[in-house]
């Protein structure tokens, strides 16, 4: 990973190899990163995505490994909890299934959610946008999940 800061704004370019969340908690933490908003993009052979069950409060995650997928949208934040960085990113990964779809393209694999790991098969290119202020995480028992404090 390589990046550079521009004021509150911080451009950063992953490698092949690199995991994405470990490099942006590690960026976080380096950068003493207390609140930002992330957004991205790039390649990866490993990631998982998991979709929050809300009756259940309970995470279910899928791993896509195997093939070369799209990182093709990053959104999310960087916040604090407890002190330590803390990510809430989610992404849309797609690949091509191979299959013909009648019309001379290839059909296209999609899938989305919260983003757990993504191990960098190509480059990712990511943005983080530094916010003046910090917010934190509290556990909501109702929910279920950590919620942003203010």
């Amino acid at each position: 990973m390589e990046y550079k800061r521009f004021g509150n704004q911080i451009a950063v370019r992953m490698d092949r190899a690199d995991e994405l969340c470990a490099k942006l908690l590690e960026l976080a933490e380096t950068e003493n990163i207390r609140l930002a908003s992330v957004t991205g993009l790039g390649a990866s052979n490993d990631v998982t995505l998991g979709v929050y069950n809300t009756g259940l409060k309970e995470y279910f995650k899928s791993r896509f490994n195997g093939s070369d997928y799209e990182l093709v949208s990053i959104t999310g934040n960087i916040s604090r909890q407890e002190g330590k960085p803390y990510l809430h990113l989610h992404a849309v990964i797609g690949s091509p299934t191979g299959g013909d779809s009648g019309q001379g393209r290839h059909q296209d694999e999609v899938h989305a959610g919260h983003l757990n790991a993504a191990v960098i098969s190509a480059t990712a290119e990511i943005f983080v946008n530094v916010l003046d202020g910090e917010a934190g995480r509290k556990f909501s028992d109702e929910i279920g999940l950590n919620l942003l404090e203010f």
